[in-house]
């Protein structure tokens, strides 16, 4: 395909045309479901990769909700509204069999579960079907939901970065009701409900066996979801296009067509800026659907970061592939519009099909929004998307500049639905409705969910994750909200975000989202992150552990000096001790200082120095994470070398989570006169 370069410079920005026509006598016309087959554990396997089926408003219809363990203080936006102790909490605890249950989702049918969650998975967990008293699902929850259940290998399910995700359909006629025999975990259970006398066929153990070659398949396919231009069919045409610093180039298409396949490489003096400083924008049957930066759009940013996604992704090598399924009826008018202020050179291939428009047919949108410089106090809801008419939720990729170490990402996603006053996904945490769980910066990538990009040290940088729904769209017959809080650990840094929203709407729907402008595609620096330190201080994640109940280890704060502490987090109760030793230059008496973490989920302890307590038991209850200003502890006569530090738990506020949390920042030891 041979492109055409500017052939005049004007004062406004001028538009050129990049692409040639293409033959519709070379295309394949992309088949249409006359009328809804049954909803079966099959039929839901086929749509876990059909990303056509996500341009057609579904057939029969149906709504997608989540139960989750989110904090329920949280009433309105006057009551609680950023309450989050968003572990443990249940529908209700039943007496079943001689156990307790926990019941995590009880829902009426017709419907299907298409996706599960959790951060600590306990338990064995149960799936009844059709108010049957035997499940149909009994296994540990963390084989069901990390890979080793047989028949449901990775990546159908699995651990991604601390979060662990099945996505195996469980369809049921009547009702489902999900339950554990632990407690004391995060979880998420997206389902969908169809309309009563919908045709649903209950799934049922045997299925895993009979299905076992579409399982398998379907697990290939998600394991490699960038597949090969062959399997796309179409005709593929190759383009390679120059875009001046300050100008547009532009190509039209003839419908009813439909853009299935595309694939770019951009070459720029700066990559990372023409990343975030090209925007690509598409016009489907003259409504602008499509207005994002390259880069953002493509589902990672700022630059290039490798992933692979079942709809979009990035390879090392720099090529950018995007695999949604994009009808219109009439014309497609795509724009390149170069912000920066260099040359940006773009090439690759583009695949289109013949594609028949129906009544219950969308156009594809895409569109970014960023935010600067926003104050992580007070917390608030950050829009993602806000519109207006028939469509259907597909996705968001999501970036963040983070100047701290700190956690950014404590807030819960809240999703209202055709009007809803109360969302009806409330979550548990940012990083939750990603796939991934307790603030972990290790990239991960997965066909439906990833996280490309984490500077570091911990979560200090440019982030960039993404979620793609698939089998889990959220239909709207009305409008769609999604929010995403900000709840950030400090409460005294700010941040840059930026987000591209994806979604599939009828014709004549509308949304919030305002032009894109210059000055917001310019990427702004990140200060050099510069590790607090106490001098003389014996930091607590240096000091051996010599005896402990539960769980101790160091933790990443970035407002602890050397930006750690020692986290006692796991496994203890009241009288249980924590005893670490750390070394004194001489023996004599000193003045010991120390500073240590306080939150909502730490205990009240009794610290102590060669077992001699030092003071009343110390109540670390904080709503909010932060450190104790430094205390004197008292004189104490030390030995030289090792001596011992203890912190015994007595017990914990009235108003704080009943974890018996302890962190330990360090000491500092002065000579006493």
């Amino acid at each position: 395909m041979t492109f055409l370069g500017p052939t005049t410079a004007l004062c406004r920005r001028p538009a050129h045309r990049f692409l040639l026509g293409l033959s519709a006598g070379c295309l394949v016309a992309a088949a249409v479901t006359a009328s809804a087959a049954a909803v079966s554990t099959a039929t839901l396997l086929e749509q876990m990769t059909d990303l056509a089926g996500l341009a057609e408003f579904p057939s029969p219809a149906y709504t997608c909700k989540q139960f989750s363990s989110y904090d329920q203080a949280s009433k309105s936006p006057a009551q609680e509204w950023f309450a989050n102790n968003d572990c443990g909490q249940y529908l209700r605890v039943e007496d079943r069999a001689g156990r307790k249950e926990h019941v995590m989702m009880d829902a009426a049918g017709p419907g299907a579960i298409v996706r599960i969650w959790s951060a600590n998975p306990a338990g064995t967990v149960r799936i009844y079907l059709d108010g049957a008293e035997q499940p149909v699902i009994e296994a540990a929850m963390s084989d069901l939901l990390g890979g080793k259940f047989p028949g449901l290998p990775r990546p159908i399910a699995g651990e991604y970065s601390k979060g662990w995700n099945l996505y195996f359909p469980i369809p049921y006629a009547k009702s489902c009701k999900v339950t554990s025999d632990k407690g004391g975990f995060y979880y998420h259970v997206n389902y969908r409900t169809y309309p009563a006398g919908t045709e649903v066929e209950s799934f049922n153990a045997g299925q895993i066996k009979s299905l076992a070659a579409r399982i398998e398949q379907l697990g290939a396919r998600l394991a490699s979801p960038r597949g090969k231009a062959s399997e796309f069919g179409g005709l593929t045409e190759e383009y390679t296009v120059d875009v001046p610093a300050g100008e547009t180039v532009r190509q039209e298409f003839e419908g009813p067509k439909a853009f299935v396949r595309s694939v770019a490489r951009l070459e720029a003096k700066d990559r990372e800026a023409a990343l975030r400083g090209l925007i690509v924008k598409v016009t489907f049957d003259g409504e602008g659907c499509v207005e994002a930066p390259l880069g953002d759009f493509f589902g990672s940013a700022p630059g290039v970061n490798a992933y692979a996604a079942l709809p979009l992704g990035m390879t090392k090598e720099g090529d950018l592939y995007c695999h949604w399924f994009m009808p219109f009826k009439e014309s497609a008018v795509i724009e390149l519009i170069n912000h920066t202020k260099d040359l940006v050179r773009l090439s690759g291939e583009i695949v289109l099909k013949d594609h028949a428009w129906t009544e219950r047919t969308m156009h594809f949108h895409a569109k970014w929004r960023a935010e600067f410089d926003v104050p992580t106090r007070p917390m608030q809801d950050w829009n993602y998307l806000t519109a207006k008419g028939q469509g259907v939720f597909a996705g968001v990729s999501f970036a963040i500049d983070n100047p701290v170490k700190d956690w950014w990402g404590e807030g819960d996603e809240k999703i209202y639905v055709d009007g809803e006053t109360f969302p009806s996904h409330f979550g548990t945490g940012t990083e939750d409705y990603y796939g991934y769980a307790w603030c972990w910066p290790a990239v991960f990538t997965h066909a439906y969910h990833a996280q490309p990009r984490c500077d570091g040290p911990a979560n200090y940088g440019r982030t960039s994750v993404n979620r793609f729904h698939v089998v889990d769209c959220i239909p709207f017959t009305k409008n769609f909200k999604f929010d995403m809080e900000l709840w950030h650990w400090n409460a005294t840094c700010k941040v840059n975000m930026a987000a591209v929203a994806y979604w599939y709407a009828r014709p004549g729907a509308t949304d919030g989202f305002k032009p894109i402008r210059a000055e917001e595609t310019v990427l702004r620096p990140m200060p050099v992150y510069v590790v607090p330190r106490v001098a003389g201080a014996i930091e607590g994640e240096t000091m051996k552990i010599l005896r402990v109940t539960g769980v101790a280890e160091p933790q990443d704060w970035a407002n602890a000096s050397a930006g750690r502490h020692l986290w006692w987090h796991a496994g203890m109760k009241p009288d249980d001790t924590l005893v670490v030793s750390f070394d004194a230059p001489k023996a004599g008496k000193y003045r010991v200082f120390g500073r240590f973490l306080k939150a909502r989920d730490y205990g009240i302890h009794q610290l102590a120095i060669n077992g001699q307590k030092f003071g009343e038991p110390a109540d670390f209850y904080n709503p909010e994470v932060r450190p104790s200003s430094e205390r004197d502890l008292g004189v104490f006569e030390l030995k030289a070398g090792v001596n011992e530090f203890s912190a015994t738990v007595v017990g914990a506020n009235e108003k704080a989570i009943k974890s018996y949390m302890f962190g330990l920042d360090y000491l500092l030891l002065k000579p006493a006169e």
